[in-house]
């Protein structure tokens, strides 16, 4: 069987522990202090987890113009992706420290250059441990290369800056903005240099898919807060920087509903261009 949306810790240590072949991704990582994805993930993982760093492996290079996490090209994805063992059609599990807030970018990438077994494991790894399994420390172990390569994407083309502009005057789609509420709002923060949202947008705090378990929340919940959102229009997934929007992407999955596009760029992106409208408020 294979795990597209997300997996349980259970599942995932009955796979792990019938021989399944598996490839996890430890996504740690922290805004602002770039190295400390890696420390923790030095400080304890999940056995022959492999680390994705956010800015070296799961983005491409900023430019100061496409956001602070522009998409990586694919053929360097599929690149790291071999290099950390990967295989065509080999289950993988993205998992982290925060909600999945970082893995469910894994999650979204891997299914873009067309690898459909991709999960993220529910709970993360505080849910790994509080079942009292084990972990490892250190660095990982030498792996075989893998034999992957980029397909044919399993996600809706994501859209760029004027199709987002363009969709202010239309209303077509509905945007979701998956930062929090007071960044939404537009209070002052040391994140963003201009605060405020894309004109038209709606909040989606990503965290708001999570029960007080940490786990996502029932597909019956989440398909009912997003369609109350949505108003019956498709949607576009935006955030920060094209990260906890696939978040986003990951309940709607779990709820069953239609894949949305996502905005990369985001906010980080909308802003260097001055010329762009600001919303502030609710």
């Amino acid at each position: 069987m294979a795990y597209e949306t997300l997996i349980s810790v259970s599942q995932l240590h009955d796979l792990l522990a019938s021989g399944e072949d598996v490839l996890i991704l430890d996504c740690d990582f922290e805004l602002g202090q770039p190295d400390k994805g890696r420390e923790s993930y030095r400080a304890g993982h999940l056995p022959g987890a492999r680390h994705a760093h956010l800015d070296d492996d799961l983005a491409g290079p900023p430019d100061g113009t496409n956001g602070r996490h522009p998409l990586p090209a694919p053929v360097a994805l599929a690149a790291f992706l071999r290099g950390q063992g990967l295989k065509p059609g080999q289950q993988v599990v993205a998992c982290d420290s925060s909600g999945g807030a970082w893995a469910a970018r894994a999650w979204w990438l891997l299914r873009w250059v067309g690898h459909a077994p991709v999960a993220v494991l529910d709970g993360g790894k505080q849910a790994w441990l509080a079942a009292g399994l084990p972990i490892e420390t250190g660095e990982p172990a030498p792996c075989a290369p893998g034999t992957f390569v980029a397909g044919e994407p399993l996600v809706p083309a994501p859209v760029n800056a004027a199709q987002v502009l363009a969709n202010i005057e239309t209303g077509a789609a509905q945007t979701l903005d998956a930062r929090d509420p007071s960044r939404f709002r537009g209070d002052p923060n040391p994140i963003d240099p201009v605060a405020g949202h894309i004109p038209g947008a709606r909040n989606r705090f990503f965290r708001d898919n999570l029960g007080p378990d940490g786990r996502f929340r029932s597909a019956e919940e989440l398909a009912a807060r997003f369609t109350d959102l949505l108003g019956g229009r498709p949607a576009i997934l935006s955030c920060g920087s094209g990260v906890t929007a696939c978040h986003n992407a990951l309940a709607m999955a779990v709820a069953g509903l239609a894949e949305p596009h996502l905005y990369p760029g985001s906010w980080s992106e909308w802003i260097a261009d001055p010329a762009r409208p600001v919303a502030t408020g609710d």
